[in-house]
C-alpha cells in the first residue's frame, strides 16, 4: 500500500495533531511549553501544532516561523 502523507507537498511543514484535549485557555506560550515537555519537540522548529478543544468542535493551531 502506498503510504499517505497530510501534506501534499515537501516543502510545506510538518503538520502534528496533539490528540488529547487542551484547555483553549492556553495561549501560544502555554501550549509550546506543552509542545516541548509532552511531545519532545521544538516548537521553534516550523512546524505547525495542531490542538483541540475537549468537545472537539474547536481546533487552535500554533506555528512559528523565522524568515531568513
Amino acid at each position: 500500500m502506498k503510504p499517505r502523507y497530510l501534506r501534499p507537498a515537501l516543502n510545506l511543514p510538518q503538520i502534528f495533531l496533539y490528540r488529547d484535549p487542551v484547555d483553549f485557555r492556553k495561549q501560544a506560550h502555554g501550549l509550546a511549553v506543552l509542545i516541548e515537555q509532552e511531545l519532545g519537540h521544538n516548537p521553534f522548529s516550523g512546524a505547525l501544532y495542531v490542538f483541540t478543544n475537549r468537545h472537539r468542535n474547536k481546533i487552535k493551531c500554533v506555528m512559528w516561523y523565522c524568515g531568513r
